[in-house]
């Protein structure tokens, strides 16, 4: 089948269903990304990640690469509003900001997070990615902006377990492990954040998320699994961050390892 045109981040070429690859988005299983994206997005909603069309989800299956639309009210997006493109064409294409899609819904424009959903996918080899616009993310970043810091850090918290040890490490961070996300500053146009994101992630190759300075926070899993799991652990511990703020504790501490009594 013949692709659409090449979109540059603007709206997408209509094209007839006869060569729009509605099927690459028809699927009766709840796991195929065109059903999981608008599944998921409806409950990061009622978390407030995705309120007034912010935010969105993309989700990779080996090349085919699904993506949440431009401009749609999250919680009611449908699998007919799923765009999706070939990773392995992309990767080909002399302009970065040039894209092919398969199959592109009618009514929206592709998401500006494209771009950087695609760096999760080629520099991390992910198979999600989630971006938020969580309150509790944009105000830990206000207050390291305070500390003129462009790293947020925490440790000795039990919820810090729910993070990877790093790319193409096994296991998890411990309790005692200081778990450090990168921070980048913000720009007008979502789109030119990519430079800045790659960039995050080539000093921070361990790092399974970046904070946008007053926007919010992509995150990234192997799976969709540890995608949502280590978003949603990563909220927790924004909000835990900042009430611990508001009471005078810090983030990095001192804490001695308690030993069992008893060692069978």
């Amino acid at each position: 089948m013949t692709p659409p045109p090449p979109s540059n981040g603007g709206a997408a070429q209509p094209a007839s269903d006869d060569n729009n690859n509605d099927h690459l988005v028809q699927s009766e299983d709840p796991e195929h990304p065109a059903n999981l994206i608008p599944s998921l997005c409806a409950k990061f909603w009622t978390l407030g990640w995705v309120t007034g069309t912010g935010g969105g989800a993309s989700i990779r299956d080996d090349d085919l690469v699904y993506i949440a639309p431009s401009g749609v009210q999250k919680e009611l997006m449908k699998s007919s509003d799923i765009y999706v493109l070939s990773l392995a064409a992309q990767a080909k294409s002399l302009d970065r900001r040039s894209r092919v899609y398969l199959r592109s819904p009618p009514q929206y424009k592709p998401s500006q997070c494209t771009p950087l959903f695609l760096a999760a996918f080629t520099k991390r080899g992910a198979g999600c990615c989630i971006h938020t616009h969580s309150h509790w993310a944009v105000l830990v970043t206000l207050i390291l902006e305070q500390q003129n810091s462009r790293e947020f850090r925490i440790n000795n918290i039990e919820q810090i377990k729910g993070f990877g040890n790093g790319f193409q490490k096994s296991g998890n961070l411990g309790y005692h492990d200081t778990l450090v996300i990168p921070v980048i500053e913000n720009t007008a146009h979502e789109e030119d954040l990519t430079e800045f994101l790659e960039e995050a992630m080539d000093k921070y190759p361990d790092t399974y998320a970046v904070l946008v300075r007053r926007h919010g926070v992509y995150v990234w899993g192997d799976n969709v699994h540890k995608a949502k799991t280590q978003c949603e652990s990563l909220d927790y511990l924004f909000q835990l961050a900042v009430e611990m703020k508001q009471l005078g504790l810090p983030w990095i501490s001192e804490v001695e390892p308690t030993v069992p009594r008893r060692q069978d």
